[in-house]
């Protein structure tokens, strides 16, 4: 049964050994605008997310391991808009954003503007455990990922033609000059793509995971909002915002307008109602989702509670997502009113 806001009205009462949450971007879904056909195949990339992670943690694995390996699937996965199938930015490239933290010592790392990088989740990640630093941007945040030897690839890696097309639109509606196609990607443009309603201002992935050992872990990437100008940065990447883990309290991954969710601290808000107040974490992911709604924005959050209980809020009419504890399925969900 789902509340409002699209969250669970009632948790589980059991204390599941291992959970894992995760979302592929909240927005405007509506089923008229999802062909059955990209409705079965979004189902099966969320059950699949929540399957690899959920064989990490059955079998022993650390929650920082679990969200690592779903938020780079979902990078992979050109479905979202993360990684492969990120949307451009208004000069046409991608620039790609991404923040994990770690509950047990609330170690953080992020990366922002990244462009050659094939999983920004696995450059963050390498931030919080390889650096002194939380947060690398630009050139120096890929140039800090190869040195390690994460992957590095051409931009053009990252280049779907829906995305492109879905640019083009934006540009000529904003009346601004359409770029040059990236160097490498196909020179004529192929037939309108079947895609997702355009989600220009939505379209973040992101994890919460809880293993067998108590700890908490959470992670976000994106490729930001369609035709965004002058280095712009949203939630994704700012712990807090976007992101956060803290064992004993929980862990959130958000997804929306990012400027918003910055606005009103909204992952650190919601662990901080929980401990300091003892809300639920249903009542204070609705209380924060509705904050970002008085302040103009729009979007999600996906949330653990210390016992790996989970729970998602969103004031959008639909929010990909999936959750899955040990001895369960997938529990998938698309729409709000599921």
């Amino acid at each position: 049964m789902l509340g409002e806001h699209g969250c669970p009205d009632v948790m589980p009462a059991t204390q599941p050994h291992w959970s894992l949450v995760l979302h592929g971007g909240a927005g405007t879904i509506e089923r008229a605008e999802l062909t059955p056909e990209l409705e079965t195949e979004y189902r099966d990339a969320l059950g699949e997310a929540a399957r690899r992670g959920g064989a990490i943690l059955a079998s022993g694995g650390s929650a920082l391991d679990a969200v690592t390996a779903t938020v780079a699937y979902l990078e992979d996965n050109e479905l979202f808009n993360a990684g492969r199938g990120a949307v451009f930015t208004a000069e046409g490239r991608n620039e790609l954003d991404a923040s994990i933290m770690d509950g047990r010592t609330r170690a953080a790392g992020a990366v922002a503007a990244l462009t050659h990088t094939r999983n920004p989740i696995r450059a963050a990640r390498a931030v919080m455990e390889k650096s002194t630093h939380v947060m690398l941007v630009g050139a120096g945040a890929d140039a800090f990922a190869s040195s390690l030897g994460l992957e590095q690839v051409d931009p053009v890696y990252f280049f779907t033609e829906g995305r492109w097309q879905q640019l083009e639109e934006f540009l000529q509606r904003q009346s601004l000059p359409l770029p040059p196609r990236p160097a490498g990607a196909p020179t004529a443009a192929q037939p309108r793509a079947t895609r997702a309603p355009d989600d220009h201002t939505f379209g973040t992935v992101g994890a919460v995971a809880f293993d067998r050992d108590g700890n908490l872990a959470a992670a976000t990437s994106t490729g930001g909002t369609t035709g965004k100008r002058w280095g712009r940065v949203g939630d994704s990447p700012i712990i807090g915002a976007g992101t956060y883990a803290q064992n004993g309290v929980c862990g959130v991954s958000a997804t929306g307008t990012g400027e918003f969710f910055i606005r009103a601290g909204v992952a650190r808000a919601i662990c901080a109602r929980m401990e300091l107040t003892g809300e639920s974490a249903a009542q204070a992911a609705t209380a924060l989702i509705a904050d970002v709604g008085a302040l103009g924005g729009d979007g999600g959050v996906i949330v653990l509670d210390r016992r790996g209980r989970h729970t998602w809020a969103m004031n959008t009419s639909g929010m990909y997502r999936a959750y899955l504890a040990d001895g369960g399925e997938p529990l998938i969900g698309i729409y709000a009113d599921e």
